[in-house]
């Protein structure tokens, strides 16, 4: 069986939505993960932000407009008037259930729960224009298998069980429709696998099952040797170690969500990304073999990122020290990027800054502290392990032009990070992609 996902953009209109079954063929056994509709989990965001800030009069006016392009999107997709009829109740039932909450005390937990109706009426609509056509389908409620546990971490087991009950009962079905990014915590409430959780939901689905591969289907062919934004001349990797995939979207390869590449690592489940709009294209395929050895494979950017120095005499010769530092982040789940030391400092990375200010305060117990904001993580990723060599130098004459304030090599085998005030971010791209492709 092959889990086949498909993004906000690929299923951004009517025409979209349609195009689907050009590379969806209903005879093969597969499951199809939807996100919501592009622009959908944004607009629903506000709705929530309005309805915390105890505006209801905006929310009502998004949730109009909103409901008002849901209304021209069925028009476009059903051509009948039960599919036009099955459409407009759906939407009617959500969009009302939207506003229900005007009348609530709104708390994070209804946020969830608006949050989730983007991909519940996506699924919904495909599902039924599916059943339009005459194509059998079978919806597989994600928040009937997807669990998370107290740290929000997916409990695989309890996902196994019940898809695959849920799949048994359903035995006689090829194709099975479910929702990305949404799922049940450890209390049973709606839940979700924060933003770009669908590739996700794919990737976990593929694990528990132990699918055939896992296809994740975005409006880009593959994953770049460099952001083709900002350089020029990039061009689709045709294959990758799911150690290179793991480190790429981590720093910042927007085409994958960086925890959807362990579920598919640990039990070795092949990834393949591809192109909605070129279906024909090869892709990126990410499997345990990867490519060649001691090859520079891409470079990513992760923006949004703040440094922090720790100076103190006291770390000198002292253990215990760098637990205790650690120790901070911890209490406040906030996790580090990047990590370098010397005898009395320590300078380290996070990209989560909600609570930067008491991260400050008691770090401040240690010794002096530095904050340093608008600074971006440029990686360069490959082959390096310990009998490499030249690589690091490569990197560094390719941009000693640029002032870098962090270096991080020897961590993992298979990048290679510096910290860049984000101003030169484009400049140490494109400086790198010339020297190094």
């Amino acid at each position: 069986m092959k889990i086949l996902k498909f993004g906000g953009t690929s299923v951004g209109n009517a025409e979209r939505i349609k195009a689907l079954l050009d590379i969806i063929h209903p005879q093969e056994r597969q499951i199809v993960v939807l996100s919501a509709v592009a622009g959908t989990t944004n607009a629903l965001v506000e709705i929530s932000q309005a309805f915390t800030e105890g505006d209801k009069d905006r929310a009502s006016s998004l949730i109009e407009t909103l409901h008002s392009r849901y209304r021209t999107l069925i028009a476009e997709l059903f051509s009948t008037e039960e599919g036009l009829q099955n459409g407009k109740e759906l939407i009617d039932y959500h969009f009302n259930f939207i506003a229900s909450f005007a009348n609530e005390l709104f708390t994070p937990i209804e946020e969830k729960i608006i949050l989730a109706q983007g991909e519940l009426i996506s699924t919904t609509l495909f599902h039924f224009h599916l059943t339009e056509l005459g194509i059998r389908s079978k919806l597989l409620p994600a928040l009937d298998f997807m669990k998370i546990d107290e740290d929000n971490e997916p409990k695989v087991d309890f996902i196994r069980e019940n898809l695959t009950e849920l799949l048994l009962q359903s035995s006689d079905h090829n194709l099975f429709i479910t929702q990305g990014y949404i799922c049940r915590n450890a209390f049973g409430e709606i839940d979700n696998l924060r933003r770009g959780g669908s590739d996700y939901t794919a990737s976990l689905i593929g694990a528990a099952i132990s699918a055939d591969e896992i296809q994740i289907w975005t409006d880009i062919d593959g994953m770049h040797n460099n952001d083709p934004r900002i350089v020029k001349g990039t061009t689709p990797i045709a294959n990758l170690s799911f150690n290179e995939a793991a480190e790429l979207a981590y720093f910042g390869a927007k085409i994958l969500h960086p925890q959807s590449v362990f579920p598919a690592q640990r039990y070795n489940v092949p990834v393949r990304l591809l192109n909605t709009m070129e279906p024909n294209a090869p892709g990126t395929l990410i499997n345990k073999e990867g490519a060649a050895k001691g090859v520079v494979r891409s470079i990513a950017a992760k923006d949004g990122i703040t440094a922090i120095r720790i100076h103190s005499s006291r770390m000198l010769l002292a253990y215990g020290f760098l637990r205790r530092v650690f120790e901070v982040f911890e209490r406040y789940k906030t996790p580090i990027d990047m990590i370098t030391t010397s005898e009395v400092a320590i300078s380290l990375t996070i990209d989560d800054i909600r609570y930067l200010s008491d991260i400050e305060k008691e770090l401040k117990d240690f010794g002096s502290v530095e904050i340093d904001r608008d600074q971006t993580i440029v990686c360069v990723v490959g082959d390096f392990g310990f009998n490499t060599h030249g690589y690091a130098a490569r990197v560094l004459d390719s941009i000693k032009h640029i002032p870098i304030r962090m270096i991080s090599y020897g961590g993992s085998n298979y990048n290679i990070s510096v910290l860049v005030q984000t101003e030169h971010k484009v400049e140490a791209l494109r400086s790198l992609h010339n020297r190094l492709f």
